[in-house]
């Protein structure tokens, strides 16, 4: 039984690393394509959490398929970023057009509604 609890452990926590995870956010670059005019996605993450992993995962994928938008990530401890942005919860996503949130979900991780949410922004 030990070992199956130990294997499942191990299982689970690769797979919530399988995605790196990294700060990509910076003001500069938010506000500088915004002013370009293009669509802005931003996601919160936290160091071992798996729904966050699913998200990031599923806008790897999407990255590609869309033109004239930036997207950036931020650990949601980095209190400056998440006050910035009145994000409280990780798995948070953010879409911004014309200098304006106009979408924000907690915990959406199926590509499908996020392909629909991104397509919709544009």
């Amino acid at each position: 039984m030990k070992k199956i609890l130990i294997l499942i452990f191990c299982i689970f926590a690769f797979n919530v690393n399988a995605v790196e995870k990294k700060t990509t956010f910076n003001k500069e670059l938010f506000n500088k394509a915004q002013s370009e005019g293009k669509v802005v996605i931003v996601s919160s993450w936290i160091k071992y959490c798996s729904s966050c992993a699913s998200q990031m995962e599923a806008l790897n994928k999407l990255k590609n398929e869309f033109n004239n938008v930036e997207y950036y990530t931020f650990e949601v401890t980095n209190k400056e970023i998440a006050n910035l942005l009145n994000v409280q919860y990780q798995t948070t996503l953010l879409i911004f057009k014309n200098n304006k949130e106009v979408y924000r979900s907690i915990g959406v991780t199926n590509r499908d509604a996020i392909y629909k949410a991104i397509k919709s922004s544009i």
